[in-house]
């Protein structure tokens, strides 16, 4: 097995990066990896982590799923390809204004609107603990020929990509660690995946519906895991993943 390639999604729901490296640490997310949450003006506020349904996202508004981004710095760059391309700073408030008015016609009228960008003292996943996403290839390349189309890797917004594996190995390796260079994780349980994964990442338009095909194909809608960092250290593409 090798690690085929590393993401970061610094704003939930709002654009993917791949980068070369990172430095993981022991109990925490992948560095800056849905570090801001955009919540609507329907969303239950509370201090720390917050459930998904208080945020905009994909799931519910397909067009983000189109948002590639940037981040240096402090400064995060949104693309999409039915918009200007946007540079702000998430923690600024005076940027907010500028973010919401670029983000709006990505958003269903009937949804509730995008309304400011949240911070925690951990990542915003879907997972309540703090993890790491990890998915097979072999798995995706598995699906995409029963459903007689190429799925993107972007549909599932993971961060650790695996080439190598059995197609769906990853299911059988839960509850137990991986290695990657000096860096453990624990593979804790399955994602259980959402309407998000039927939008085409390079368009945002709804055109496969990749929840029936699992549930079909494997009576299932589960598509990769979540891992738990158990000792920390730096990963980088190309790195051999073995099992500990």
């Amino acid at each position: 097995m090798i690690l085929s390639s590393i993401w970061r999604h610094p704003i939930k729901a709002h654009g993917r990066e791949e980068i070369a490296s990172v430095l993981l640490s022991a109990g925490a997310c992948l560095p800056f990896d849905r570090h801001w949450a955009v919540a609507h003006e329907a969303a239950k506020i509370t201090d720390g982590w917050m459930h998904c349904a208080n945020f905009s996202r994909g799931a519910k508004a397909p067009a983000l799923m189109a948002i590639t981004a940037r981040l240096e710095g402090d400064i995060v760059t949104l693309s999409h390809p039915d918009r200007p391309d946007l540079a702000f700073c998430p923690d600024e408030g005076a940027d907010l204004p500028r973010f919401l008015d670029w983000v709006r016609p990505l958003m269903p009228a009937h949804r509730a609107a995008s309304a400011r960008i949240m911070q925690a003292d951990r990542g915003m996943t879907d997972s309540e603990f703090p993890s790491v996403s990890i998915l097979s290839l072999s798995s995706l390349a598995d699906l995409s020929a029963r459903m007689g189309t190429d799925l993107s890797i972007h549909r599932w917004r993971g961060n650790l990509w695996l080439d190598g594996l059995t197609p769906w190995a990853e299911f059988d390796m839960i509850g137990q660690n991986i290695a990657i260079g000096d860096t453990v994780l624990r593979i804790e349980e399955r994602i259980t995946r959402c309407k998000a994964t039927t939008a085409n990442p390079d368009t945002g338009h709804v055109d496969a519906d990749t929840l029936a095909a699992l549930f079909t194909h494997y009576g299932h809608r589960d598509f990769g895991v979540y891992a738990r960092v158990i000792r920390g250290g730096e990963i980088a593409r190309g790195d051999t993943v073995r099992p500990c």
